[in-house]
């Protein structure tokens, strides 16, 4: 791309900070950061102060900066910048998980157009370079299934939680603390955050592009006593995962749950703020990245991976989307689960089951555990939002379902579906 890379930043909160000391302290590679554009005129910054400005012009109508790193949280903004510099030929590094999957396929049709460079490694999975494999280890690869751990914040309460004893309000203040959670921490422990990674990896790792309001999600949030004893009883682990899975016929499902681990499962000893991701190829098997994926430096490390691959000319060819047409996304299908009913909200094994394993009630809540369709999975997740919790077994699996006509779970909203 060219031999002096010039940045214009956007953002300086705890990534760009990350960025900007694993940039000063570097030894291999060189950058310069010619201009920080930030909101906040009040907050004392130490640095250099004539680094900052609060015109996002400055940087995008400026022609000797030729590289963008977008890091602020407005998911439309991030768009509306990043869009513009592409359309200006300049290349862009970015971390915004929300405004890449809200957008990837409007984004890869501009770089395709401009012949820009769009990277973003740092928005999925922090240091591990997951991404980058995806396009070039596993490029003419089929690949099965994706699962893992996507996102740090959720692993280090539920290890706190499981492992320590610790409340869920503690350790999320104990994850506010040390950065690794918001002071509004929904889109972490809602399952958002790994929603949006699973729509990047999946445009990587099959070739389709998906909407984050497609999948079907439930965080951690709901996490109540009745789901620890449980997993204590049972000598369980619980992760939030996220699971992609390629069926037979190329239709592509896809999870943002909780799921019940086993001790043996190569997931359940991923503690803290650490990701791991699962790989199943065709041809290479199974293999797992794992790195830490919430933290200023981490994330701030990815990006500067993403620059310096940019400094050799290197783009996403986004090989799988051209090679994998026939494949469709899908809620076609059942899946094993745990569900938790508080008990003022009916009998959870009243709900549409396909089969029952078993049930357990008790004076303030109930639950079951069996085969339920992803589409009735959608139906209480959207009906009973706050009052359920839901996670897959470890034996979960998706099961086809080809008799059921192929519904998105955004297309549930308006439809009157009786329970």
């Amino acid at each position: 791309m060219q031999n002096k890379i010039k940045i214009g930043l956007f953002g300086f909160g705890i990534v760009g900070q990350g960025l900007y000391n694993v940039l000063k302290n570097s030894s291999g590679f060189k950058a310069e950061i010619k201009k920080i554009v930030v909101k906040n005129r009040d907050k004392k910054r130490n640095i250099d102060q004539e680094l900052f400005s609060y015109d996002k012009f400055d940087i995008l109508n400026d022609e000797d900066i030729n590289t963008i790193v977008e890091l602020i949280d407005d998911a439309k903004e991030a768009f509306e910048i990043t869009s513009a510099a592409l359309k200006k030929g300049k290349a862009v590094v970015t971390a915004n998980k929300k405004m890449i999957a809200t957008h990837l396929e409007e984004l890869y049709a501009l770089q395709k157009k401009h012949g820009g460079h769009l990277l973003y490694e740092a928005s999925v999975c922090g240091s591990i370079p997951i991404l980058r494999n995806l396009e070039e280890y596993f490029d003419n690869e089929p690949i099965k299934s994706v699962k893992g751990i996507f996102n740090g914040t959720t692993n280090y309460i539920l290890t706190k939680v499981i492992d320590e004893s610790l409340s869920y309000d503690q350790a999320l203040k104990d994850a506010q603390k040390l950065g690794f959670a918001e002071s509004d921490p929904k889109n972490d422990v809602e399952g958002f955050d790994t929603t949006f990674k699973s729509c990047i990896v999946a445009a990587h790792a099959f070739g389709v592009f998906i909407k984050p309001e497609q999948i079907i999600r439930q965080g951690i949030q709901n996490l109540q006593s009745s789901e620890l004893n449980f997993i204590k009883q049972n000598n369980y682990s619980i992760k939030l995962q996220a699971f992609l899975s390629l069926s037979d016929s190329n239709e592509l499902y896809i999870t943002v749950l909780p799921k019940l681990l086993l001790k043996n499962d190569a997931l359940s000893t991923i503690n803290n703020e650490v990701n791991s991701v699962i790989i199943d190829g065709a041809f290479s098997g199974i293999q797992q990245f794992t790195g830490k994926g919430a933290g200023g430096n981490p994330t701030g490390a990815a990006v500067l991976s993403d620059l310096s691959a940019l400094n050799s000319n290197y783009k996403y060819q986004f090989h799988k989307v051209e090679q994998n047409s026939n494949i469709k996304f899908s809620n076609a299908a059942s899946i094993k689960i745990y569900l938790r009913f508080n008990q003022d909200m009916g009998d959870s094994k009243n709900l549409n089951w396909l089969n029952i394993d078993s049930y357990h009630a008790d004076k303030n809540t109930n639950y079951t555990i069996g085969e339920m369709r992803l589409t009735d999975i959608a139906v209480i997740l959207r009906d009973f939002p706050k009052s359920s919790f839901i996670s897959l077994l470890p034996d979960s699996v998706f099961i086809p379902q080809e008799n059921e006509k192929t519904r998105h779970s955004s297309e549930l909203q308006t439809e009157a579906i009786y329970l």
